[in-house]
C-alpha cells in the first residue's frame, strides 16, 4: 500500500505480472475510487462546460461519454495551459428536462479542476458538486468483465449493459445496488467502470470478486494499471501529458474540437494544430528485458534526441516496452535508437502505439 494523492492505494495484491495477465485473459478488478468524480448540472450545464472544455459538449447524448482535455490558467498565470485529460458525460436530464452531466478526473489534479471550475461559475444557472467522497468508482476490465458484472443483474439490466457500445453508460441495479454503468476503461480491454454509493462499495466489490473468481478474475493494483495502460499506448497527465504539451504532437488531436468553438487557450491550439512543431510521442521496444524509466534520455550517436516519459517490461509481450518523447526526424516506424539504463546505452527501434491492440 503507498500513498497516491492523498488516498491509501494497492500497487499490487499479488504479483504485479499476474494481475496483468489476469485481466488479459479474463478479468482484472481494480479500486479507482480515487479518481474525481464532478457533477455539473443545471439549465446552463452544456453551453457552461462548451466554453470550458477542449472537446465538443453540444450534442453530447443521454448515456454518452466523451474524453476531453480540461484547459485553464493556473493561479497567478493568465496564459491557458492542461489542467488535466477528463471523461465529460451527459449523464441525463431531470424531470424537468434540465441536463445532468460529469466529469471525471485524475486523482492528483481534481483539486486545481475543481478550483479552476469554481471560478469560472456563473451567477446562475450553472451547479458544480465535487462528488468523489460520497462515491466509489470499481472498474472490471477483461474479456470476461462484461459477463461477470451482467451475472450480478437482473434480466434488463444485464441486457442493457452487455448492448453498450463503448463510451456509452446506463444505470442498472448491481447485486442490489443503484450502479452507474459505463463500457470505459484504462487497460485495453474491454469492460466498465461502475459507480456507486461509498456506502455499497464493499459490498459491490466483494460480489463481483465472488462471481469473478472462478472465471480468473483478480484483483489488480497500481501496478498492473501501469502495465496495462502502457501496453495500451495510452498517456498518463504527468508523463506523456503535462500542462504545457501539444496534444496533436502525443496522438491527442481528437480531443481537441476547434471549429467554430471558444475555450481558454483556443487560439494557441489552433497554433498548435496548424504548426505543430517539436517532438511527438512514439513507442519504443527493446531487444532485452530491461526497462527504461521516466526521464532516461534517448540518444542517436553522440545526440540526445529524445527522453522516456513512461517504460516498463511489458508482460504480454515478453519485452521491456516505453513511450517517448523524440524528435520528429527520428519517429519512423524501425528508426533505431540507443537509451540510456543506469549508465549503460540499451539498443531500441521506434515501433507504432500501441503495443498490444485486443483481437
Amino acid at each position: 500500500m503507498v500513498d497516491f494523492a492523498g488516498w491509501k492505494m494497492p500497487v499490487q495484491y499479488a504479483s504485479i505480472v499476474d494481475e496483468h495477465v489476469a485481466t488479459r485473459r479474463a478479468a482484472g478488478l481494480f479500486d479507482v475510487s480515487h479518481m474525481g468524480r464532478l457533477a455539473v448540472t443545471g439549465p446552463g450545464a452544456i453551453d457552461w462546460l462548451e466554453g470550458l472544455l477542449t472537446r465538443k459538449v453540444a450534442g453530447i447524448e443521454p448515456g454518452q461519454l466523451r474524453y476531453t482535455l480540461v484547459p485553464g490558467s493556473p493561479p497567478g498565470s493568465s496564459e491557458a495551459v492542461i489542467l488535466d485529460d477528463a471523461i465529460v458525460s451527459r449523464d441525463g436530464d431531470a424531470a424537468d428536462g434540465t441536463p445532468r452531466l460529469g466529469l471525471v478526473v485524475n486523482a492528483s489534479n481534481r483539486a486545481r479542476v475543481v478550483e479552476w471550475l469554481e471560478s469560472q461559475l456563473p451567477a446562475t444557472g450553472v451547479r458544480l458538486v465535487d462528488r468523489t467522497f460520497e462515491t466509489a468508482m470499481i472498474a472490471v476490465q477483461g474479456p470476461r468483465a462484461v459477463e461477470i458484472v451482467c451475472g450480478l443483474c437482473a434480466a434488463d439490466d444485464a441486457g442493457r449493459i452487455a448492448a453498450l457500445r463503448p463510451y456509452r453508460a446506463t444505470t442498472a441495479h448491481l447485486g442490489g445496488h443503484v450502479a452507474a454503468v459505463s463500457r470505459s476503461g484504462y487497460t485495453g480491454e474491454d469492460g466498465v467502470e461502475i459507480v456507486v454509493a461509498a456506502g455499497a462499495a464493499e459490498a459491490v466489490w466483494d460480489a463481483i470478486h465472488a462471481a469473478g473468481k472462478p472465471l480468473g478474475l483478480a484483483a489488480c493494483g497500481l501496478g498492473a494499471r501501469d502495465t496495462l495502460r502502457l501496453e495500451a499506448g495510452m498517456p498518463l497527465y504527468g508523463h506523456e501529458l503535462r500542462p504545457e504539451s501539444d496534444p496533436f504532437a502525443i496522438g491527442l488531436g481528437l480531443s481537441v474540437t476547434l471549429d467554430g468553438r471558444s475555450f481558454p487557450g483556443v487560439e494557441r491550439f489552433r497554433g498548435m494544430r496548424e504548426h505543430s512543431v517539436g517532438r511527438v510521442r512514439v513507442g519504443l521496444v527493446f531487444d532485452s528485458k530491461r526497462a527504461a524509466r521516466e526521464g532516461s534520455s534517448i540518444w542517436q550517436g553522440e545526440r540526445e534526441i529524445g527522453v522516456v516519459t513512461s517504460g516498463s517490461f511489458a508482460p504480454t509481450l515478453g519485452q521491456a516496452v516505453a513511450m517517448a518523447m523524440i524528435e520528429r526526424a527520428a519517429a519512423a516506424p524501425g528508426t533505431a535508437v540507443d537509451v540510456l539504463i543506469r549508465d549503460t546505452r540499451q539498443s531500441a527501434r521506434v515501433t507504432p502505439l500501441p503495443f498490444y491492440r485486443r483481437a
